[in-house]
């Protein structure tokens, strides 16, 4: 993409994302996510009914009358968007008018939750990953970081094209320091190699959710588990570039398609479940906002109960 070209897609994503924040993502991110504590703001009168344990006895002495101390959140938030860039990305069905490529659905929230974290002063973070840590740029707050992060969203080319997300939660392991939130976003298609250098799933995201809050957002598109009957086609797998030649018209084979498809997902949610970590499901064929603003309202009400 040349500078010109991708510096309008930048101003373009830019106007959406504000746009998706101030109006329908509007204050779901800050009540979903707790701040790291609470602190001092300032002092008032007691009233009866106050907890007598607030009272600022300092104050309380000088004053001849008794006033309570009044805190507030500590909103500021660590916040590291994991994105997952390999090949599998690029599918679309086309199943549906909304239908857009998975990595764009990808993009497009990770640049709405940065936005949603830059409008609460919270710190942001980017890797970028395929089987391979291919970008990784630190938390930091401000126009400029923001920008840089949209622009490498936008722009990065990975240089390899597999899936390991055990790798990518391994790194992050090891580079966050203290605690914060990871949204890790990611089809969750590929399939460990047995010579990867990496823990296997499970492990590795058990590890990383000892010290960071982790939301594991998939984006599926809707052909990945439901196979329609168009007679022989030829399909190509992205990541490995294997090409074949399918008979979908074989009730037998889209079943089996339909289970494998059923199994690998139980995998991959079976491994969040161990780590504790909660899933949120996007699909190309509809309007990411929607979903992910309802799933963080869902998260809130579980707080509060």
């Amino acid at each position: 993409m040349l500078p010109q070209e991708l510096m309008r897609e930048v101003k373009r994503l830019q106007v959406r994302t504000r746009r998706r924040v101030e109006g329908l993502f509007a204050g779901d991110y800050h009540t979903a996510f707790k701040g790291r504590g609470i602190e001092f703001a300032d002092v008032r009168e007691y009233e009866p009914g106050d907890d007598v344990r607030a009272i600022d006895w300092n104050v309380t002495a000088r004053a001849g009358r008794p006033f309570i101390k009044r805190f507030i959140e500590e909103r500021e938030l660590t916040v590291t968007l994991a994105v997952d860039l390999s090949a599998s990305g690029d599918f679309a069905s086309g199943f549906g008018a909304a239908s857009r490529p998975k990595r764009r659905i990808s993009i497009e929230t990770a640049a709405l939750l940065a936005f949603a974290a830059a409008s609460n002063n919270d710190r942001t973070g980017l890797c970028l990953f395929t089987d391979h840590i291919e970008f990784f740029l630190p938390p930091a707050k401000g126009r400029v970081h923001s920008l840089r992060l949209l622009r490498e969203l936008l722009q990065f080319e990975p240089r390899s094209r597999g899936t390991d997300v055990a790798n990518a939660a391994m790194h992050l392991g090891r580079m966050l320091r203290g605690r914060g939130i990871v949204f890790l976003i990611s089809d969750f298609l590929g399939v460990q190699a047995p010579s990867t250098r990496s823990a296997p799933l499970d492990t590795a995201l058990r590890l990383l959710a000892r010290r960071q809050e982790v939301i594991a957002i998939q984006v599926g598109d809707p052909r990945e588990s439901l196979l329609p009957d168009v007679g022989l086609a030829q399909v190509a797998d992205p990541e490995t570039g294997d090409v074949r030649w399918i008979d979908t018209s074989s009730r037998r084979f889209r079943e089996r398609y339909e289970a494998n498809a059923r199994h690998r997902q139980w995998r991959v949610e079976s491994a969040l479940a161990a780590a504790e970590i909660e899933r949120i499901g996007l699909s190309t064929d509809r309007p990411f906002v929607p979903d992910l603003a309802r799933a963080l309202r869902l998260r809130e009400g579980r707080r509060r109960s």
